[in-house]
Order: C-alpha cells, then structure tokens, then sequence
C-alpha cells in the first residue's frame, strides 16, 4: 500500500479532493458511525455506460493491500490499481446546485465522454 498525504494536491499524485468533497465525504463517514481515521472513501473505474467507464464510490473500513491511500484535507481515498491507471491527475469535487447535487470526477485522460456524463472513454 503507497500513501500520499497533503492538504492539496499535486500533479503527481493519484486523485486531488477539493475542501468541499472532503467536508462532504467525511460528513458522511461519520453519520455512518465510521472511524475516519482508518476508513475511507473508495473511488474506482468499473466497465459500464455508453462511452465504456464509469466511475464508482463507496465507503470501505480499511484499504487493501495493494490500494494507494491519498489523504486530503483529513479525508482518505482508497484508489487500486487498476483504476489508478485511468484516474491519475483527477480531481473528486463536490458540487451542488439547482440541477444537481454530488460528487463529480474531473479527469486530464478522459478523450470523451456520453452525453450525460456518467461515462467516459481515455
């Protein structure tokens, strides 16, 4: 397991999390009764949508051996190997507005994306 720690992030790292998606995210780790010391969010790539990838997240107690560990602003995000590949650079935002409310991924290796923008192709 590697781990990256800052408060920011970096070109090099694996993902950047904004102050925002971190609030959020911790937010919820903790109303799920979660110690967020050793849990965290997992953000993954799985096959699906029109365009091929989609982007999955959920909350895991503890990192696998093989993950990459990125600590930001006090949140954990647990990225395997695999997905790694076609996540590095990204950053996890958390947006809300009048249409819509959540999590969103902005990835520098996405080459195009479906018409909705829940599917993308590097």
């Amino acid at each position: 397991m590697s781990t990256d720690t800052a408060d920011g992030g970096d070109a090099d790292a694996t993902v950047s999390v904004t102050p925002d998606a971190a609030a959020q995210a911790l937010s919820l780790l903790e109303s799920e009764d979660m110690d967020t010391d050793v849990a965290g969010l997992r953000l993954f790539v799985q096959q699906g949508g029109c365009a091929g990838l989609s982007y999955g997240m959920r909350f895991d107690d503890e990192p696998e051996e093989d993950d990459t560990v990125v600590e930001r602003h006090g949140l954990r995000v647990f990225v395997d190997p695999a997905s790694a590949n076609y996540i590095g650079g990204s950053t996890l935002d958390y947006e809300s507005g009048l249409q819509a409310e959540g999590f969103h991924v902005e990835n520098p290796n996405v080459v195009s994306e479906c018409g909705c923008g829940e599917s993308f192709r590097t």
